[in-house]
């Protein structure tokens, strides 16, 4: 007898099943944009530093600002948490790691203090930069008026999984569209993977959201719920909804493809698959300025019950601003992330990242691996 079948699934891609398609003409490099707008304003690098403890501080903050991008500072973490903050993040760094995760569980135990909140704000705005922060939606209502009291520019309201509904206890949650008509800043939200989702939350008036449910470096999201949707896909299915909502609504909101980009071959790809701008972590923990001292953990490392993430060693490898903009020392990809991106625009023929969007991507399953035998011979013997 032919077996019944259950359940339909398509098959997803991440970005090392993929691979981008030179463009029948080419560009400069130097004559692409890759402008990002967000609300009102306008960053010349379409990448966000991730809220994370070990890669933004105040000072991370305002030095990527200056370089053209936007840090994003989180306000549940020891930066709001402690008068000095340098203190603790040193002791996680240097935490033996089979003790990270309880010492993380306590650290994070302290309260959240709405006058560091403040003060942190004021710290990077009076120093110049842009000013993006993060809350979970439990503290959003919370933590709103201080944050806009104190003149952030951005307010990202951020989960594993993020949706318009959401069933709980409390008589009236967190409702993002009327956040959204109070709050005189964008909002960003996130995190989603999917078309309908994306779509709903559009439609309440956000004007950026962040794609990813656990691909990020240090998260283990996927190894303990099994919940997730390769990076390609999902940027490509929230993109769908971005270009259907301004369609029919007039109003364009960012897709901000967050978690899983170790090079700059997969921030290119994150754009060719529709992509505005991209959130990194990792790959920032390596900046010299980073105050993680050579280490990154995840959001969700601290939760005290069911911990998601880890506690990485990434080395401290060289200046922000080489990072994003070179020369790079290395050939694997993790400096010049700038540079990058507008050579593969000008390759693919893409003078702006709109066009980005429109470049063919293949499926290449083998894309890393063929005719690197050398490569890998080498990378193996080290």
């Amino acid at each position: 007898m032919p077996i019944r079948q259950f359940r339909d699934m398509r098959r997803c891609y991440g970005f090392e099943e993929v691979a981008i398609v030179p463009g029948d003409i080419t560009v400069n490099p130097e004559q692409t944009s890759t402008d990002l707008r967000l609300g009102n304003l306008t960053f010349p690098v379409p990448i966000l530093a991730a809220a994370m403890d070990a890669v933004v501080d105040p000072r991370f903050a305002v030095a990527f600002s200056k370089l053209g991008g936007l840090a994003v500072l989180n306000l549940e973490g020891v930066q709001a948490r402690y008068e000095k903050p340098d203190e603790i993040l040193a002791e996680i760094a240097e935490v033996p790691i089979k003790q990270t995760t309880p010492l993380l569980q306590k650290v994070y135990t302290q309260p959240i203090k709405e006058k560091l909140v403040g003060e942190r704000i004021r710290e990077i705005k009076s120093k110049g930069g842009i000013c993006a922060v993060s809350v979970t939606p439990a503290n959003t209502k919370k933590l709103t008026s201080v944050i806009v009291e104190a003149g952030a520019d951005v307010l990202v309201v951020q989960s594993t999984v993020t949706t318009a509904r959401h069933v709980s206890k409390s008589l009236k949650g967190l409702v993002f569209s009327e956040l959204c008509r109070t709050v005189p800043i964008p909002v960003v939200v996130g995190n989603a993977v999917s078309y309908s989702a994306a779509l709903e939350l559009m439609k309440t008036g956000i004007a950026g959201l962040l794609v990813g449910v656990g691909p990020g470096a240090t998260c283990t999201t996927r190894q303990v719920l099994g919940i997730g949707v390769p990076q390609v896909t999902a940027t490509m299915d929230c993109a769908a909804a971005r270009d259907e909502y301004f369609k029919k609504n007039g109003k364009y909101v960012a897709i901000i493809t967050d978690g899983g980009i170790h090079a700059g071959s997969d921030l290119c790809k994150a754009f060719a698959a529709g992509a505005d701008a991209v959130m990194l972590g990792a790959i920032l923990a390596k900046a010299e300025e980073a105050p993680g001292r050579g280490y990154h953990w995840g959001m969700a490392s601290p939760h005290p019950a069911l911990p998601r993430g880890r506690r990485i060693k990434v080395d401290t490898q060289a200046p922000l601003q080489q990072i994003l903009f070179g020369p790079a020392t290395v050939s694997d990809g993790t400096q010049n992330l700038v540079g990058a991106l507008r050579t593969a625009m000008g390759v693919c023929g893409a003078a702006t990242i709109a066009q980005m969007h429109d470049v063919e991507m293949v499926v290449a399953p083998s894309i890393r691996t063929e005719g690197k035998s050398w490569q890998f011979q080498q990378a193996c013997s080290q």
